[in-house]
């Protein structure tokens, strides 16, 4: 870097942690700063978490608190479970920028504001009657004013970029100063912009120029007081890379298929957040994936049924609006007892609601939303990087049990990164699928004939001999014929029901962390588990018992959740909805568990689920003043 060997004029601070949100108008290039702020963190050999939160309207106003875009990391030098509650730091692109998600810092955290978007025109566009740099209302916050805009439109003057096109390297500037701020190597940063704006040299030269333009700024203006350093965390030993949970979605399908010898058939139409994965897919045509953009949902679900009929990996992804569409292809794939993976990454709802932000609120759809008795499996991923594991299991419990399956994401899981450990594929189980290739009940195929779990053959059509009709009408047991008998159809309707049942048989046991003993249960399914882990662990610091589990499974439950639910004294289930989970639990176990819900668009945060843990039955107010010392430390 030029001035990397200038000598520093600032102190050198060591922190165990920091969390740091980019903000600014939805075309200032915020996720890609933060993307790349975590990748050089992830480099360094931090511990991270993230949370991009991104605008609800698409193109709305420049300038206003509806355009807003956000990106959260949090890294350290130690493990952690949430992308963290507060910023310790906010880079402001813009006044909304700052109006949009000041609320949320506590007193003392950094301010980063580009100075130049501070006129007149864009404060009254962001709600503020006056300047908020000349007030007062800011003067609990360290605030650093620096003219990103028109620095970075003098770093590119040599690029041959027009004013426009330099203007949107500001956000380089702001990567390279923080970079700059918390000794991140940019090396890594500098090879990205080569390789992506290797066609188009003038942007690549405008990055570049702006990126160490943010970084000798650091250096050299005797700005800021202090320079900070996260040391690497101390992970255990392998080799990692950050994931996001859509894209280990789509690392796990392909595994799936690498195990189960199976081409992958994946048709989706697009849908936020779910389209990423389709994106993802559609890279890896060597492992034998085959995608298509569906003209609809209905028509995405519907060919991804055929491929299964056919004796592929039919996979379909989609958020909830989705969902709702492909729910009668969804009782056909249940009444056919074929092997389709419906992904739902959730998001705000109902209609088109929140589109681009987080919800949990798809647990009684998936569990419930189907006409006529029409259980299905249902898996839910708990991380980013868990969402490779959970996309395995779920095509396990499909192609081994012959039934569709939905695997339960959410956009906070989907857009949300961390690192990941490489799995060595070449340890997991087989998972090779045996298709029926010979007649099965004197000397004909009987796609209906079960064996002792009440699974079904698979036969690929077109096999000599094994010719066979399916289709939604009720069939007999066994022959697959055409049947309107009352009590045949009373008999399969239990059959599908119990085979999906006998699944709790080949799924793990609930597993409690309970050091302890502890009379409180905090239960969680899905993307809650950062933040309860993260909470149980500050109430622990404090001196507490409290036990923690959490759902993979959510249909058939593990077979031993009704015995650690009437374990504990209090049960409690914090969830993203309106107590889905908890009304599932009440009516299934006659247990009085108690819900904790949040509908905002927004993940739970650690101190939300650690003060409602501390109702029961501690004293709060003196419990306050030990968890801020926890916190700090």
């Amino acid at each position: 870097m030029d001035g990397a060997d200038v000598p520093s004029k600032v102190d050198s601070a060591i922190l165990d942690r920091v969390v740091i949100r980019f903000a600014g108008d939805s075309g200032d290039g915020m996720q890609l700063a933060g993307d790349r702020f975590t990748h050089e963190s992830a480099v360094f050999g931090n511990d991270l978490a993230t949370f991009p939160n991104y605008p609800a309207e698409i193109r709305a106003p420049a300038g206003t608190l509806a355009g807003v875009s956000s990106f959260q990391v949090q890294f350290s030098d130690h493990d952690i479970m949430t992308p963290g509650d507060t910023p310790n730091v906010l880079v402001a692109m813009n006044p909304a920028a700052l109006k949009a998600n000041v609320t949320d810092l506590e007193p003392g955290a950094t301010i980063i504001v580009n100075i130049d978007s501070f006129d007149q025109r864009n404060l009254t566009k962001a709600g503020y009657e006056s300047n908020p740099l000349e007030d007062g209302s800011l003067d609990s916050y360290p605030v650093f004013e620096v003219p990103m805009t028109s620095l970075t439109l003098e770093a590119a003057k040599e690029t041959g970029a027009k004013a426009r096109e330099a203007e949107r390297s500001k956000n380089f500037f702001a990567l390279g100063l923080v970079s700059w701020m918390y000794t991140r190597p940019i090396e890594s940063t500098v090879e990205w912009n080569d390789k992506k704006f290797a066609k188009s040299p003038v942007v690549r030269d405008a990055n570049l120029a702006a990126l160490k333009a943010g970084w000798n700024f650091g250096e050299t203006a005797e700005l800021f007081g202090s320079q900070y350093e996260v040391r690497p965390a101390q992970l255990p030993a392998g080799e990692y890379r950050s994931i996001s949970g859509n894209v280990a979605l789509a690392y796990g399908i392909i595994t799936a298929g690498v195990k189960t010898k199976l081409p992958i058939f994946f048709a989706s139409y697009p849908i936020t957040p779910a389209s990423d994965v389709l994106h993802e897919l559609s890279r890896h045509k060597e492992f034998g994936v085959r995608t298509m953009q569906a003209e609809d949902e209905i028509a995405a679900v519907g060919a991804a049924l055929g491929a299964a009929f056919g004796g592929q990996l039919g996979i379909t992804a989609t958020s909830g609006p989705g969902l709702d569409l492909k729910s009668e292809t969804l009782g056909l794939a249940m009444q056919l007892e074929l092997p389709l993976l419906v992904i739902d990454i959730q998001r705000g709802g109902p209609s088109t609601g929140l589109p681009t932000k987080t919800e949990q609120a798809d647990l009684l759809l998936a569990m419930y939303g189907r006409h006529g008795e029409a259980p299905v499996p249902i898996v839910a991923a708990s991380t980013p990087g868990d969402c490779f594991w959970a996309a395995i299991e779920a095509i396990r419990i499909a192609v081994q049990h012959m039934t569709p399956v939905i695997l339960l994401s959410d956009g906070y899981l989907a857009n949300g990164s961390e690192p990941w450990p490489l799995p060595n594929v070449d340890s997991l189980d087989n998972m090779a699928v045996h298709f029926q290739t010979e007649p099965n009940h004197e000397g004909e195929y009987w796609p209906y004939l079960r064996d002792s779990h009440l699974v079904r053959p698979w036969a690929i059509p077109g096999t000599p001999g094994l010719e066979h009709r399916i289709g939604g009408l009720e069939k007999q047991d066994g022959t697959g014929n055409i049947s309107y008998e009352p009590l045949n159809h009373e008999r399969m309707v239990q059959v599908r029901a119990e085979k999906v049942a006998l699944i709790a048989e080949d799924i793990d046991l609930l597993s409690v962390d309970d050091p302890d003993g502890a009379e409180l249960l905090v239960l969680g399914w899905g993307s809650t588990y950062g933040a309860i882990g993260a909470a149980t662990r500050q109430v622990r610091a404090l001196g507490y018992s409290v036990a923690r589990a959490h759902l993979r499974h959510m249909n058939p439950l593990p077979r031993n959740t009704g015995e650690v639910l009437r374990k504990y004294k209090h049960v409690l289930v914090p969830e993203l909805n309106m107590g889905q989970l908890t009304t599932i639990l009440r009516s299934k176990f006659l247990v009085d568990v108690q819900s904790f819900c949040k509908v905002q668009g927004l993940p739970f945060r650690t101190a939300e689920i650690t003060a409602k843990i501390l109702e029961f039955g501690h004293d709060g107010a003196a419990d306050g003043a030990r968890l801020t010392e926890v916190v700090a430390k």
